[in-house]
């Protein structure tokens, strides 16, 4: 495997590489074309969603040099100074393009004075200078600043986006993991690109061989067995306190993230949701999961009585805002478990 890590090697050069991102993407291409180029732009959203690596691109498609291109991480360079470093070099003339591009990262990381002097520029910027402003906390932006740029918001890609680019990455580099490997990886990666694919690397870096299992993941990620979510799902169904106890416990021996405990939780009791309400979501849940995890969660879907008809799950709407309490006491909680007991107290 290349020194390289994954994230860098594989992030996208040109528009038609970007996924995930199309109603961004199609404005761009359509907007070079007519020749329509912003003096400002403010591209918004999650960590890891491909904010840096399109304004990337579009300085490159606009015809900027690397030598007219620069990069600034406004969570380092954050003062004053900073800023009026940058209004007096950029009524300087590009060295070799059109226009010279200024990417600011984590803008919104910029002292208040900063931001007066960066208004200033972006009032009366030169012809040839075009700002391209990234943040992940658009509410910290003044609104002066945000009214003078084109917006963009970036979308945290799904589920199956960074199931498929786990996937591709690893075929490419030699690997082949299995569909809930991919799976897990893509959860855990928590809509972020960087983050999955950092994951990747992390798994790739600890195997022994060409094939990544399910068991690999879960090892090498901390993130439980698929056993241990089940019993904590199936005690949740029968009411079973001391179960789901147990399956806590067990979890916490283990020393598992209880964060990622509950997150894991959380993604199969919503497939049992979605199954119970909308059963013509079967197909696209079913590549979601490994055959024996499908097979656990749709039986618990329509479960049959001791008579043999079938009944509904005691799992409903009630359980999700349960465990979503418990996720919002977990950032407060002393003790990590403590929420998810307090759930079978409350049953």
């Amino acid at each position: 495997m290349s020194d390289i890590v994954l994230y860098r090697k594989y992030r996208p050069q040109k528009f038609k590489d970007v996924i995930g991102q199309d109603h961004i993407v199609k404005v761009l291409e359509n907007a070079i074309e007519l020749g329509n180029i912003s003096h400002a732009y403010l591209f918004a959203g999650s960590r890891g969603t491909g904010k840096t690596s399109i304004a990337r691109i579009l300085a490159r498609e606009i015809g900027t040099s690397e030598n007219d291109i620069y990069e600034i991480d406004a969570a380092s360079n954050r003062g004053i100074d900073d800023i009026r470093e940058i209004r007096e070099g950029v009524h300087v003339l590009p060295f070799e393009s059109k226009y010279k591009v200024y990417i600011v990262d984590e803008v919104h990381m910029l002292t208040k004075e900063a931001f007066n002097a960066l208004l200033k520029t972006l009032e009366e910027p030169p012809a040839h200078a075009i700002f391209i402003l990234a943040t992940t906390e658009t509410d910290k932006l003044p609104e002066t600043v945000v009214s003078r740029c084109q917006v963009f918001s970036f979308k945290k890609p799904s589920q199956k986006i960074l199931k498929d680019l786990v996937q591709n990455v690893a075929k490419k580099e030699g690997y082949n993991i299995d569909s809930s490997g991919a799976d897990l990886i893509a959860l855990l990666g928590d809509g972020s690109f960087r983050d999955t694919l950092g994951m990747l690397q992390k798994v790739i870096g600890s195997s022994k061989d060409k094939k990544l299992s399910i068991e690999e993941v879960e090892l090498v990620t901390g993130a439980p067995r698929g056993s241990l979510i089940n019993d904590f799902i199936k005690a949740l169904d029968e009411k079973n306190a001391a179960a789901g106890l147990k399956a806590i416990q067990q979890a916490s021996e283990q020393n598992i993230d209880m964060s990622v405990y509950l997150k894991l939780i959380l993604y199969k009791v919503r497939a049992i949701l979605l199954l119970k309400y909308s059963p013509d979501l079967k197909t696209m849940l079913q590549a979601e999961f490994s055959p024996e995890d499908f097979t656990f969660l749709e039986n618990l879907t329509a479960k049959k009585t001791r008579l043999g008809e079938v009944g509904d799950s005691n799992i409903s709407s009630k359980t999700i805002l349960e465990l979503l309490n418990a996720q919002t006491l977990m950032r407060v909680s002393p003790i990590a478990e403590l929420p998810l007991e307090l759930i079978f107290a409350n049953l």
